[in-house]
């Protein structure tokens, strides 16, 4: 088998999980327990120095063995080497653009910002937890308008997915990120155009047996 996914459950390793599924090839899943710190161990650190998850392995490229990280790079690795898949739109087009677009931004911007809320304390000195609280505050009023972006995009264009009338690898990163908003006081679900997005991402197959092979259960958004 030559394509391995390194993942935890829950993690940015959720979007090329399912293009995994989507694409029906077959890939082993390396499961990578955090709750160890096994993403901080020299063996780990060897495939992605940043000690992050995921990482992608595929053993049999024409240039001998790739390690990728960074999950919106193994998105789009995914996409271009299985074309006749439509992971994303064709290349040199407008929607093309788009998609390279949403998903930079989804990575860059939004992404970035979940980051600061969970992990607040990297940004503050040690110990200071009003400092800590506030940062959150801030990173939640913050990822709050930029959800309201994606809830305005749907409204603007009236299709059922992110980038208009056709299924996309943006929705999965996308559905990824809205997810880990679920236990905020305003989660992305609570939006009237995200909600039934979200619906029909979880009624994909793919995506229901992402969700069964990293053992997750509801709320699943």
């Amino acid at each position: 088998m030559s394509l391995q996914l390194h993942f935890s459950p829950s993690s940015a390793a959720m979007a090329p999980h399912i293009l995994l599924e989507e694409l029906g090839v077959p890939y082993e899943r390396v499961l990578v327990d955090t709750e160890i710190q096994a993403h901080k161990r020299p063996e780990y650190l060897k495939l992605n120095p940043n000690g992050l998850v995921p990482v992608l392995v595929d053993t049999a490229t024409p240039d001998g063995e790739l390690v990728l990280y960074e999950s919106a790079a193994i998105c789009l690795y995914l996409a271009d080497m299985h074309p006749q898949a439509k992971l994303m739109p064709p290349l040199g087009s407008v929607a093309r653009a788009q998609a390279y677009k949403w998903l930079m931004w989804l990575t860059n911007t939004l992404q970035a910002s979940l980051i600061v809320y969970f992990y607040p304390q990297r940004w503050v000195d040690d110990g200071d937890t009003a400092a800590t609280e506030q940062v959150k505050r801030h990173a939640r009023d913050r990822i709050d308008g930029l959800v309201d972006q994606i809830e305005a995009e749907f409204a603007r264009h009236g299709g059922p997915w992110l980038l208009g009338a056709e299924w996309s690898a943006v929705d999965a990163y996308a559905f990824m990120l809205c997810r880990w908003t679920r236990y905020f006081p305003r989660p992305a679900r609570s939006l009237a155009n995200i909600k039934p997005w979200q619906e029909r991402m979880l009624a994909r197959p793919a995506v229901q047996r992402m969700f069964a092979n990293e053992g997750l259960a509801e709320p699943w958004f």
